[in-house]
């Protein structure tokens, strides 16, 4: 438990400066740049990133692609999608589940040793965030139990609130 928790870093900040191997982008299914955290990684790496993803074809929600991150300082990003809460009955929970473990596994896939996540599906996707977050968690744990290549989980919270959020799920599935 204590090596898990080890590898697991909860911080608020903004995810556009985290120098990260790679970082997560919570995105929409065209990958073609939003608001929020999708917005602002779009503007922080430039129009180059815009040109990757339009040859990727869009992304399902629960499914992750990589592109490069030209200017932001981690070296790529892992565009996933998160589902839109629509009352708990469409299989939200498992969707927001696979973001995270699918953006493990394309880390995993590209060498990555250090991944950044914000709160995916928790902003204009409506996704109550303390439930958010206990997924989030839930989902990083297990991952790092099966995969040792991994070295750092940064769970970067946009609000103090979030971050509260991510602490006490983290609490709850490590003690």
């Amino acid at each position: 438990m204590k090596e898990i928790r080890s590898k697991i870093t909860i911080i608020r900040g903004d995810i556009t400066k985290e120098e990260t191997d790679a970082i997560v982008n919570a995105a929409n299914s065209t990958l073609l740049g939003g608001g929020g955290v999708d917005g602002a990684i779009h503007r922080a790496a430039g129009p180059e990133l815009l040109a990757e993803c339009a040859d990727l074809g869009g992304c399902p929600p629960g499914e992750a692609k990589t592109t490069a991150a030209y200017r932001l300082p981690a070296k790529f990003v892992i565009h996933t999608v998160g589902p839109v809460w629509r009352g708990g009955n469409s299989d939200e929970e498992k969707i927001l589940g696979n973001a995270y473990s699918n953006s493990l596994k394309e880390a995993v896939r590209i060498g990555a040793k250090t991944v950044a996540f914000p709160a995916i599906s928790t902003g204009v996707y409506r996704f109550p965030p303390g439930l958010a977050a206990d997924i989030a968690v839930e989902t990083i744990i297990s991952f790092l139990r099966e995969h040792d290549v991994i070295e750092e989980v940064r769970l970067v919270c946009f609000s103090d609130e979030s971050a509260e959020h991510h602490r006490k799920a983290l609490d709850k599935h490590l003690s």
